[in-house]
């Protein structure tokens, strides 16, 4: 398994993967720090009425939510495309990599260049809404606990789009799926906690840990028990459906 990880991270090379999440977290810091810069922000920076870091946690999770649908299907498509344009299954058959680990190789290598993605933008983040001038005391534990959710469910949905992109050679159809999954994320946020429980992507707006009642935005906390099925579902159909891929031939 450990060969199979390092063979898919030198393709990264190759893929522009590095550079691909590079952009996509700049885009997610860019839209997230909006709210910063708007003349209210200024004026509410040193108000702990206002909850300044909420309303900036809040926007991160709505921008998140639109584009990390999109991130995990451009990444998953291009990390399993590669196999469909050349001989690239039936290759690695040869050289002992049946198709289901190298499914569950491309999900760990890319879920090692993901997890520093996603602190990196929640840490800049924070340093942007410093340095524009908040002055309320931070509370770091809302922000660790969406950053790791939503790290792991990135991870889910890294799962789901590596195998369908595994099965469907047409990567449009896996991109598609992403770009719908971003609208319904979105979507979602507006949504009961009842709904967003049966849409898969309904978890990325489960996993905030601020919500917005009329004007005022107040701390939630997100229901673990639903996200930790979640996880372990999709965890669990993920091993049956690479486990599969390996009875079939190529």
């Amino acid at each position: 398994m450990r060969r199979a990880i390092r063979l898919e991270l030198r393709k990264m090379r190759r893929l522009r993967t590095v550079p691909i999440l590079a952009v996509m977290v700049c885009a997610v810091i860019a839209l997230g720090s909006i709210s910063l810069f708007t003349d209210s922000a200024r004026e509410n920076a040193d108000d702990p009425g206002a909850a300044p870091w909420a309303v900036l946690l809040l926007n991160y999770t709505m921008m998140a939510a639109m584009t990390s649908p999109i991130l995990t299907a451009v990444l998953a498509s291009r990390q399993t495309d590669i196999e469909h344009t050349g001989i690239g299954w039936t290759l690695a058959s040869t050289a002992g990599f049946t198709p289901g680990m190298l499914c569950r190789a491309k999900l760990a290598a890319l879920s090692l260049i993901l997890g520093p993605a996603v602190v990196v933008q929640s840490l800049v983040l924070i340093g942007i809404g410093r340095v524009v001038g908040i002055q309320v005391p931070l509370d770091p534990g809302p922000w660790m606990g969406y950053t790791t959710l939503l790290l792991l469910v990135d991870v889910a949905f890294l799962a789901l789009h590596i195998w369908l992109a595994a099965v469907v050679e047409n990567q449009l159809i896996s991109v598609g799926v992403g770009m719908l999954g971003a609208f319904l994320a979105v979507f979602t946020l507006l949504m009961p906690g009842a709904v967003s429980r049966v849409i898969p992507w309904g978890y990325y707006a489960l996993i905030s840990s601020v919500g917005q009642q009329g004007r005022e935005i107040v701390a939630i906390s997100p229901p673990y028990a639903w996200v930790a099925g979640f996880l372990l579902l999709v965890g669990g159909l993920f091993a049956v459906a690479t486990h599969h891929l390996d009875r079939i031939e190529r």
